[in-house]
């Protein structure tokens, strides 16, 4: 059994099949043994375990920021 995917919130993923709306591209916006994410597109959001999901990934766009909630001293 591999490692799970390293994935953030607010990581922009490109997807193997497009939605609906015409769109490719989503955001992570829950992390967890299921995945939340969002077209940024329509706005629409999904709710995926995550191993149906990381099969699904193309290509991650964009890393989110991962050191977000640290503050400067």
């Amino acid at each position: 059994m591999k490692p799970p995917l390293p994935l953030n919130l607010g990581d922009v993923l490109l997807l193997r099949k497009k939605h609906p709306c015409g769109n490719d591209t989503w955001v992570v916006i829950r992390l967890g043994a299921d995945i939340r994410i969002r077209c940024l597109k329509c706005g629409h959001s999904v709710l995926i375990p995550r191993s149906k999901l990381e099969r699904m990934i193309r290509k991650i766009l964009e890393r989110a920021n991962e050191n977000r909630d640290s503050r400067p001293d």
